[in-house]
């Protein structure tokens, strides 16, 4: 029956209990102290990738396509366990699975610093992804279950607003500690955060589960983790090989859809699902998801090439390339915990559009990009980034949880993050490979002067070819310095147009299926029950 115009309206049901509600904000802090733990350790690596691609002693001497698994191994893990990672925290209490994955990331940290090999690091970082994914999709669960509804989205908002704090911090840190240790100080500083974070966690946070949780679906999680690696593989192979045709490049491409698509068909037929299909049937949620790997697919890419501009053909320091990323992590931490005002004033659609178009600008502002551009002009194309990013994850995370059940948080949590590692992932593995491609084509015509039995590995990235350089003398390698700085420039423009481009795709999706500035009430989940769930300190 309608509510008559002239009576108040009903005082919505607290779902929280007020002894915790008193401390939410609190909680929240503590929250925003693991996502920065998980976000400072993939900014720091970002700056330091040039530092551990350079031969002993300075670094282990590893491969643009080392480089690339030591980022995609740890993503990959991350993405394939997040599903379990979300149920368990469903099933058992999100704040033992929060303390568990926060310990096992910090014992991964410990282990990768002292990595003697990229093998080595590329398993360590691994065990980091491993604890990883269980801390991310806990903490945005506990946030959904310490805030009502109404204060859902400013939470969310500064919840990610500490990615950009982590993201300032990170290729900081990561330069201060290059200046003055080696190459493993920047997973070691990871440990004492850890600590720090396990005792604030343990006193503040507290217990929520789900009273009906759902069974855990390993042959679903081995599906998406075999289907994830395949696919990735051969991407990251075609690059190396500079021939997409290779039987190899093929065999693993097809075979990784095979494998995801067979774990498409898993999760619609089982009665346990790692995912439920059947959220995606609402256009906001699906568009939502979409949004968030399109955005850190063309992000992911570019950020991986433009410590190599920085570093390789402009000669900045990793301090140096940290501090010109500052306007990006700026921008995210002033402007996403304000994106809620926009959005209540023009709309989730139209906030998320402009926001997507901004990054696709500051993307393609990558394509003008020379050996002498100003450094003004550097900034103020991460600044842009950095705006367009704020305007995009605070309103599509939201979008996301509040499409589930609060009881299913875990779930949705995981689906959010899965979507964001997922496409990171890919983003660093087509676009590293699309940049791969390119310097090898735009560099093999400039290496007559290389002795036959290095000239393949020197084409293969620009540190190679830098590190060759180096070996022929000042005077002998000086073309080549130069020659390596015109194909990488080459390479980076096609890269940026091709990560540009994707943004774009990502502004239509937004654009066409996010909710605007009134959504049906339909398409709310109903908040005025009980609490069903257990919430405890």
């Amino acid at each position: 029956m309608p509510i008559p115009s002239g009576a108040p309206a009903a005082p919505a049901v607290p779902h929280v209990p007020e002894a915790i509600h008193r401390r939410r904000w609190w909680i929240l802090g503590v929250l925003m102290f693991s996502v920065l733990i998980v976000v400072l350790d993939n900014s720091i690596l970002n700056v330091a990738v040039k530092t551990i691609a350079s031969p002993a002693p300075t670094g282990i001497g590893a491969t643009q396509s080392e480089l690339e698994w030591a980022i995609n191994s740890y993503t990959l893990v991350f993405a394939g366990l997040l599903f379990t990672a979300g149920l368990l925290g469903d099933r058992i209490g999100r704040k033992k699975v929060l303390l568990a994955g926060t310990l096992v990331f910090g014992l991964g940290s410990a282990l990768a610093a002292f990595s003697a090999s990229p093998g080595e690091l590329i398993t360590w970082r691994a065990l980091m992804g491993f604890g990883a994914a269980f801390v991310m999709p806990a903490t945005l669960a506990v946030l959904m279950n310490v805030f009502e509804r109404d204060e859902q989205p400013r939470a969310i908002g500064i919840w990610a607003g500490s990615v950009g704090l982590g993201i300032a911090i990170g290729p900081i840190t990561g330069g201060v500690l290059l200046e003055h240790f080696w190459w493993g100080s920047i997973f070691l500083v990871n440990v004492p955060v850890v600590v720090l974070a396990l005792i604030a966690m343990a006193i503040l946070v507290p217990d929520s589960r789900d009273p009906e949780p759902g069974k855990v679906d390993p042959l679903g999680v081995g599906l998406s983790i075999v289907g994830l690696v395949l696919l990735v593989y051969g991407i990251i192979r075609g690059g190396e090989l500079a021939d997409f045709t290779d039987t190899t490049v093929i065999l693993a491409i097809v075979g990784g859809l095979l494998v995801l698509a067979g774990f498409v068909w898993h999760e619609k037929r089982s009665s346990h699902p790692a995912i439920d299909i059947t959220y995606f049937r609402k256009p906001a949620f699906s568009a939502a998801v979409a949004a968030i790997a399109l955005v850190f697919f063309a992000l992911m890419g570019v950020t991986f090439f433009s410590a190599f501009y920085l570093q390789s053909v402009r000669g900045y320091s990793a301090l140096q390339s940290g501090l010109l990323i500052l306007p990006l992590a700026a921008a995210q931490m002033v402007f996403a915990p304000r994106a809620r005002l926009v959005v209540d004033r023009f709309g989730a659609r139209a906030v998320c559009t402009a926001g997507m178009l901004l990054v696709a600008a500051g993307l393609a502002s990558f394509a003008l990009f020379d050996a002498g551009t100003p450094v003004w002009v550097m900034c103020l194309v991460f600044f842009v980034q950095g705006t367009g990013m704020a305007h995009i994850m605070p309103p599509v995370t939201v979008a996301v949880m509040q499409a589930l059940p609060r009881e299913k948080a875990g779930s949705g949590s995981a689906i959010n993050n899965t979507f964001r590692q997922v496409g990171g992932a890919l983003g660093i593995a087509v676009l590293g490979s699309v940049l791969s491609t390119v310097y090898r084509g735009d560099i093999e015509g400039h290496l007559g002067a290389v002795p036959v039995g290095v000239r393949e590995v020197a084409g293969e990235s620009i540190e190679a070819t830098l590190g060759v350089a180096e070996k022929l003398g000042p005077v002998a390698g000086k073309p080549l310095v130069a020659a390596a700085n015109d194909a990488f420039i080459s390479a980076m423009h096609v890269t940026a147009l091709g990560s540009a481009a994707v943004a774009l795709i990502g502004a239509v999706v937004v654009g066409l299926f996010l909710p605007g500035r009134s959504p049906a009430a339909s398409e709310a989940p109903e908040e005025v029950r009980p609490p069903a769930e257990q919430l405890t300190r």
